[in-house]
């Protein structure tokens, strides 16, 4: 069933809080290899088998270490711990491979860890864990059952919506810029674990950066303060670039105590290694972006099997569909989707597809997007390849 409405009320008021937790923020680490380990299964049951078998690796925990970072270079004196923890086929048609499915995990981990957080040792620094068991006999029959299109495996919801914000756009464009290679080539000092966090009241935008510096590029308390000036300035002007002229303010590491020397420097560029622990699914949805003043679920798409976990697939096509409406309609001025699934039935059969719409369509113009969801709806069991090969973010 596919429902749209046509809003009139504004789609965001005159206060907005977002938040983007970036690439070495401990719950980021998580759904990051999460997400990667489950699509190096999925490549490796196609290539292997012709078909992804049924898994979730949604579960993880990071336990943080602990560390004595110093001007000049510390050390870490307890490595951090993760642990993925899921169901997995590793036993299917008579052929156990076990040892492969746990070999991918730790080739995935450390791949991922090696080209995202290069100031962390992965062999001192991290101790990786991992604890499988093979999916219940229901859910795994549900996944293996013949027939072109997968049948959803929870009955659960997916939300999207489309175009961002300015703030939103600021939040993901702001960590992004800081966490670019091109910035650290010339900037080495900062780590990866960097949130942003900003506040809109009305007009005037407040943002909030915490972003751990690597201390053996720092020498000393008043080399800090330098280099902390000149990243705060340099996110004052990107931050200005993107929202134009408004009040703005920018602010870094703002617990930073000089008097007591206390400051946000890490042996390895992020809280992980003391500070913080982590966790699957208490990050960033699918977009990118913590957005309480939008519609939001609580799914952890990370680890979630592509070919019919809807928590995953839901969320993913929503947003799909939310900015394909916007590009394909240049009237709709805002538009947020949200799709329900039901266990058991065809993944492309949602309970609802909802489509709340901001802008001025015709009664023409509300059909075609009534077929053109109906159209997409229906290509949601080919999802799998996007999110398998063309790398799909989903944190």
């Amino acid at each position: 069933m596919v429902r749209i409405d046509l809003e009139t009320a504004p789609f965001i008021g005159d206060f907005e809080i977002v938040e983007r937790k970036g690439t070495g923020h401990p719950d980021t680490i998580c759904d990051s290899i999460a997400e990667e380990y489950s699509r190096a299964l999925s490549r490796f049951y196609l290539e292997r088998y012709g078909r992804i078998l049924h898994h979730n690796v949604d579960k993880a925990i990071l336990v943080g270490g602990e560390a004595n970072p110093r001007f000049g270079g510390g050390e870490v004196s307890q490595p951090i711990e993760l642990t993925i923890v899921g169901r997995v086929t590793y036993r299917y048609k008579g052929d156990e491979f076990r040892k492969r499915i746990e070999e991918i995990y730790y080739e995935t981990a450390k791949s991922w860890l090696k080209e995202n957080l290069p100031n962390l040792d992965v062999e001192k620094h991290i101790d990786l864990n991992l604890k499988i068991r093979m999916g219940s006999e229901d859910l795994t029959d549900l996944f293996e059952r013949e027939g072109e299109i997968p049948l959803a495996n929870d009955t659960s919801f997916g939300v999207g919506f489309y175009p961002l914000t300015k703030a939103e756009k600021l939040t993901y464009e702001l960590e992004r810029f800081l966490n670019a290679r091109a910035y650290k080539e010339k900037h080495p000092y900062v780590g990866e674990d960097i949130k942003v966090m900003v506040v809109r009241d009305i007009k005037s935008y407040r943002v909030t950066v915490a972003l751990a510096f690597v201390d053996r590029y720092v020498n000393n308390l008043k080399h800090y303060r330098e280099l902390k000036a000149h990243l705060q300035a340099d996110t004052y002007v990107r931050a200005k670039e993107l929202v134009g002229d408004v009040p703005l303010s920018v602010e870094l590491n703002v617990a930073d105590d000089y008097r007591r020397e206390s400051v946000y420097i890490t042996v390895t560029g992020t809280s992980a290694e003391a500070g913080d622990d982590g966790q699957v699914g208490r990050g960033n949805r699918v977009n990118g972006l913590i957005t309480p003043y939008r519609p939001m679920t609580l799914e952890a798409a990370a680890g979630k099997n592509p070919v019919s976990h809807v928590g995953k697939l839901y969320n993913i096509a929503a947003n799909f569909m939310a900015k394909e409406i916007v590009e394909k309609f240049p009237a709709v001025e805002n538009v947020y989707i949200y799709l329900v699934s039901q266990i058991g039935r065809p993944i492309n059969e949602p309970q609802l597809v909802h489509a709340r719409i901001w802008g001025g369509l015709s009664e023409s113009a509300l059909h075609e997007v009534k077929e053109y969801l109906t159209e997409r709806v229906r290509d949601i069991g080919g999802m799998w390849k996007r999110i398998v090969f063309d790398g799909v973010e989903v944190v």
